[in-house]
């Protein structure tokens, strides 16, 4: 491999580690886990009566780590689960469930808003694009992978 690539490999490897610590410390923040974290964000854009599934899908977090974290969000009554079809939940906010989207989760949105803003268009669009394209070839090489 061309040392060039590796160190722009290695830099781009440490900006996604960067961002992960940033939503990290958000959520430690918030006075939530990671998880929990994730399943507000889910919820401020999925609105109540979204699944585990659509959480699962959305943060790309195991289906076990999310349960439990519904479980544990259920049992300090921020959350309240209902039957849907077959073996679906759907889950739903408490008024205070409600309270800390709106003064934690949504202010969080609000700065990720802001700064993608901060971008002009074209950088914006740039980054979406090569983001996207970057992710389409490591799918498709790490689906390639045979041990």
């Amino acid at each position: 491999m061309n040392l060039l690539m590796y160190q722009e490999l290695k830099e781009y490897n440490r900006i996604h580690k960067e961002m992960n610590n940033i939503y990290h410390d958000i959520a430690l923040k918030l006075g939530l886990s990671d998880s929990a974290f994730d399943i507000f964000y889910a919820i401020a854009e999925y609105g109540d009566d979204c699944t585990q599934r659509d959480i699962c899908q959305m943060s790309y977090i195991s289906k076990q780590t999310i349960h439990s974290s519904i479980q544990k969000l259920e049992q300090e009554e921020y959350i309240f689960l209902k039957k849907g079809t077959g073996r679906s939940r759907h889950i739903f906010l408490t008024p205070k469930g409600e309270s800390l989207l709106r003064e934690k989760i949504l202010p969080v949105i609000e700065i990720e808003n802001k700064s993608f803003t901060d971008m002009t268009p074209e950088e914006s669009a740039e980054l979406l694009r090569l983001s996207n394209k970057y992710a389409s070839r490591l799918r498709e090489h790490a689906d390639s992978l045979s041990f």
